[in-house]
């Protein structure tokens, strides 16, 4: 039997993910080549945009229904702790095999980064006139917000710890329809946002997505204690 766990992940072709079966044997792995030529039968995204998003929708537009009971969204890095501090030093290939999936199927959605900073307590405020953070995908954020969800008020403040790296229950997902996961990779492919600010905006809408408060800030020590 497969094992109830999939970690999910978009790569660069020059990348080497060849850690993933071999550090984490337990879990199944879904790679998503984000520059793949057009002849490849390589599981593959429609474009290269987005940074890790458009890899995330495209798993889980892909795949839906058929969800394990845990999905760790991940960065293509075996050893880089920054994005996922739950073991400094080690790297998501550790942090996943610590990993409390108990935890995930109950709470439905949780950072794999506990470090408040950058992110929290206040990243993103859409309707401040100017500041040092005042930049694309701040600027951008509250068109965004009506377009994903219409005739919701945009909050003043989104925050949560950086750097798009979770793990979400497979219920959890589905308490949205696949055709909502189509709409937000539809404005992916067609924004004119450019690559690095578009992702950014996932990046602080994950939380949001999977059924979290805007303000996502868990206290670092409950994190770690929960999460790994």
């Amino acid at each position: 039997n497969l094992p109830d766990k999939i970690v999910v992940m978009g790569k660069m072709s020059d990348e080497d993910t060849t850690w993933v079966a071999e550090d984490l044997p337990d879990w199944q792995h879904a790679i998503y080549l984000v520059d793949a030529p057009a002849n490849t039968t390589e599981p593959h995204t429609p474009l290269n945009k987005g940074r890790e998003a458009m890899a995330y929708l495209t798993y889980i537009i892909d795949h839906y229904g058929s969800f394990p009971s845990v999905v760790a969204f991940i960065h293509s890095h075996r050893d880089k702790f920054w994005h996922s501090d739950g073991m400094p030093g080690r790297g998501n290939w550790l942090a996943l095999r610590v990993l409390n999936t108990d935890y995930i199927q109950d709470a439905g959605y949780a950072s794999l980064r506990c470090a408040l900073g950058p992110g929290c307590p206040a990243e993103v405020q859409p309707f401040r006139e100017a500041g040092p953070l005042n930049v694309a995908y701040e600027r951008n954020m509250s068109s965004v917000w009506e377009a994903f969800w219409p005739g919701e008020e945009c909050p003043k403040i989104i925050a949560a710890p950086c750097c798009a790296q979770f793990a979400v229950s497979g219920a959890q997902i589905m308490k949205r329809e696949r055709e909502e996961y189509v709409r937000y990779r539809d404005w992916l492919v067609e924004t004119s946002i450019g690559d690095s600010n578009s992702g950014r905006i996932f990046e602080y809408l994950w939380h949001v997505i999977f059924g979290q408060d805007p303000v996502f800030c868990p206290d670092y020590q409950t994190c770690w204690h929960d999460v790994y």
